[in-house]
Formats: structure tokens, sequence, C-alpha cells
């Protein structure tokens, strides 16, 4: 059994949305096993126990980041996810960003889609020991059919394209579902909705009949195996309510009647708004197209009256990063959905780390098991300096997560070895278009491509 910790004259944040209070936290091998007093008198029976003072510092859980690809690698593009990416050495590289995470806080994710499927074999490395990495849950392919997906005419009407699998009749999903089970994914993935060129103007559709997605969560289920769905729209979340999904991504622009059922049936949602708020945030300094800036911030703002009648409702809401893309890279931005929640959702300080923590063990599929500070949970904790509930964002902070524990065991938080570039791994890019007006302006121009771009 490991050595008994003691965390000593902690503030606690339970994860529960509780206020914070102070106490002892005890740790044995992978679990917490006691607070405050009975902490404190557990502890004067054992020999060897490491005490550490906190005073000062808040305990906490481990954050839960339920949308994060661990295998995109900080992607600018789709055309750089489906052409650029290399089986063994996307999972190598995903390992290699696994560690950022965790300096990060994160102490488990969902990856619901990943190139060559790879998750699954980064997911059971991580489980053996051989790399240390966040709690993985994690699905395979997304499902897909030939109208779906958010890439258009890029995405093969057959096969693999990517993280998508495109399926079409009943015969294909059923002998997807049952290999991605068989595979080992925890989740499938389907995505609801998508789009196409010629119809980008009308949004995502749903490029799902009701009895494909019936026939879906029906199989999956009988497998014992969860289902979550990529939705935006109204008719996309409506029938993959009615069908029996399990969680919906995204969920926005939904009405009356989807939004109904997924309060009547309770369904989690993990908006993950964090890659749209920081394009509204940032995207001017980089050079965004400010129609783009304004049609992101609108998706976060015509769905935040919708989002709070869930939480009213008592639907769980997750926190998701959507890290993988260079907009939301690694490391950096696993706390900022919870400040997106505080800031167009009216929550607390307290109630937003809830949905990063406790609400996210849903989608380790270990609700009850981790993300709350008491007795019976695993110890996946944090030590930071200062008070989260006073000002979320000192966890994006560098340095004020000073320890992070994963199953009881202390993780290393030092930085990951200089990277260097990898050959043919992104997408070269011309910069911006060479228009006669910019070329007289003398505006500065782009920086050269580097090696890893060629």
């Amino acid at each position: 059994m490991n050595q008994a910790i003691l965390l000593d004259n902690a503030h606690v944040i339970d994860g529960n949305g509780g206020a914070p209070f102070s106490a002892a936290v005890l740790i044995e091998g992978d679990q917490i096993v006691a607070l405050g007093d009975e902490a404190l008198r557990r502890v004067a029976h054992l020999q060897h126990a490491r005490r550490i003072d906190l005073a000062g510092k808040t305990v906490m859980p481990g954050l839960i980041d339920a949308h994060c690809h661990l295998s995109f690698d900080d992607a600018a593009s789709n055309p750089e996810i489906f052409y650029q990416r290399r089986n063994a050495l996307s999972a190598l590289v995903a390992a290699y960003n696994a560690k950022k995470l965790l300096r990060a806080g994160v102490t488990g994710i969902l990856d619901p889609d990943s190139v060559f499927e790879n998750m699954v074999d980064v997911r059971d490395a991580a489980e053996a020991g051989i790399i240390e990495a966040p709690r993985i849950s994690c699905g395979c392919y997304a499902l897909i059919t030939a109208v779906g997906g958010t890439a258009g005419r890029l995405i093969n009407d057959t096969g693999i394209t990517g993280y998508y699998k495109s399926v079409q009749g009943k015969d294909e999903i059923v002998a997807e579902v049952r290999r991605q089970v068989k595979v080992g994914a925890d989740w499938i993935k389907v995505h609801v909705s998508g789009v196409v060129p010629r119809y980008a103007h009308l949004g995502e559709q749903c490029s799902w009949t009701q009895e494909e997605l019936n026939l879906i969560c029906e199989l999956a289920h009988d497998l014992g195996v969860p289902v979550m769905g990529h939705c935006r729209g109204s008719m996309s979340t409506y029938r993959a309510a009615k069908a029996g999904v399990d969680l919906i991504f995204h969920g926005t622009g939904m009405d009356e009647q989807a939004l109904d059922l997924v309060i009547d049936r309770k369904i989690p949602v993990c908006p993950a708004f964090t890659f749209q708020a920081n394009m509204v945030d940032y995207g001017h300094r980089l050079g965004t197209d400010p129609a783009l800036i304004t049609l992101f911030e609108r998706e976060i703002t015509d769905s935040a009256a919708s989002m709070r009648r869930l939480v009213a409702a008592g639907v769980p809401l997750l926190t998701g990063s959507e890290a993988g893309f260079s907009m939301v890279p690694y490391g950096h931005w696993h706390y900022r959905e919870m400040e997106v929640f505080m800031r167009y959702l009216g929550m607390s300080s307290l109630e937003a780390i809830h949905c990063a923590t406790g609400a996210g063990a849903f989608a380790l599929k270990m609700a009850g098991r981790t993300g709350v500070v008491a007795p019976g949970m695993k110890a996946d904790l944090l030590v930071v300096d200062g008070d989260p509930s006073l000002n979320v964002a000192i966890l994006g902070e560098p340095g004020r997560i000073s320890q992070v524990f994963l199953d009881g065991k202390t993780v290393d938080l030092s930085p990951p070895r200089e990277r260097k570039a990898l050959g043919g791994w992104r997408m070269p890019s011309m910069g911006q278009q060479l228009t006669r007006e910019f070329a007289l302006s003398g505006a500065s121009q782009n920086p050269p491509a580097q090696p890893e771009e060629l």
C-alpha cells in the first residue's frame, strides 16, 4: 500500500457545489479515507504517514475535461488532422501532450473520437502505468453519414476520414457499433448534425433518421456501452434525445420541443463553449474575420437562456475545452469553460467548479467515484495556491497548481522535454491573401513557414 498522506490545514472545495471549509484530508492508497477531525484521529494511529501543511492553499478535485481531443495535436485545420497525422506517431505525441494536461490540473478526460481510434491504446497504456496521463474515457471513430461531419466534401462518402467513420444503412451501422465495442470503446460517438458547403447558410442539420439513431442506441446499450451525440440544432438534439443518447455535446439551437425532452430525460450536456469564447475574446488579435467572431459569439449568447433552463431543471452541465485545435492548445484553457459558464450562464464559481469536477465524473463513467473531496472517493486532487472559489482564472495561471494527486500518487509536474519539429506534421501556409493594396501598404508579413509545416 502507498504511504498515507495527510493534507493538513487545507481550504477545501469539495466539488459538490458546497461552501468551502477548512479541514485535513487523509489519503490512503488510491482513496480519500477521512476528512477533518476523523482524518486527524486516524493519522495518529498510522506509522510513517506523510504530513503536508497546506495553510493558505486550497485542496479541490482534479479537473475533468469532458471534450478533449488528445490525438489532434493542436491542429490548425481539419485537413491537417485528416492528411498529416500518422498512427503510431500521433499516439506517441498524445502521450507527450498528456503531461501538459496533468500540469494544468486535469486528472480526467473524455476523448470523443481520435485519428486511427488510437486513444484506445493511449488509454490502455495509461491504465497499465506505461505512460503518465489523466484518466481517459474514449470513443473510437465518430459515426457519420455521407452528409455528416463538419468538413463537407473533405470527408469520404464511405469508410474512414481522420476521426470519422461514414456508415450507410442498417448493416454497416450494426457492424461498426459492434466492432467499436469489441475494440474497447468506452462510448459510441455519433456526429448527429453536420454541414455541407452548399447549405452552410442553414447551419448544422440533422444527418440521421430517427430509426438510424434508435438502432445505434439500442445496439450500444444492449452491449452496456453509452452513446454520446454531437448535436447542433433542434432536430438533431430532439432525435438524439428521443433515441436515448446518454450525453449531448454542444446542444445549441434547441427549440422548446428539444429542450423539454432533454430536461425530461435529464441528459447531461457538454456545451464545449471554450473554443467559441476564445475566438470571441482573442480572435481579433489573430486576424480572424469579424463576421466569424460574431457567428461564434452568437452560438453562445443565443443558447444561454436554454442552458440556464437546463441548469434550473437539474440537468448536469459538463465542462469541455475542445482542446486539440490551435485555438485551444493543450494545457492552457482547461479551466476556461468555468469562466464561460459564469459570464454567460450566471453560475457562481462553486457551481461552475462542480461542472468541471463532480459532474464531470459522469464523462469518465465514474460518477460517485471521483470528482469530489469526500471519504470513499478516488484521491484525484489538486493543491492550489489561492482560492479558486474567489477567482477560477487562477487555475490557468502558471505555478498556481503546486501539486496534483492521481489515484493517491503525486504527479510529476516538471515541464515536458523540449519538442522539435516533426516533418510533414503541419499543413503549410502561404499566409494571408496578397492583394495589391496589402502589398503596397507596407504592412508586416506573416512569419515564414517552419520546417514542421513542410
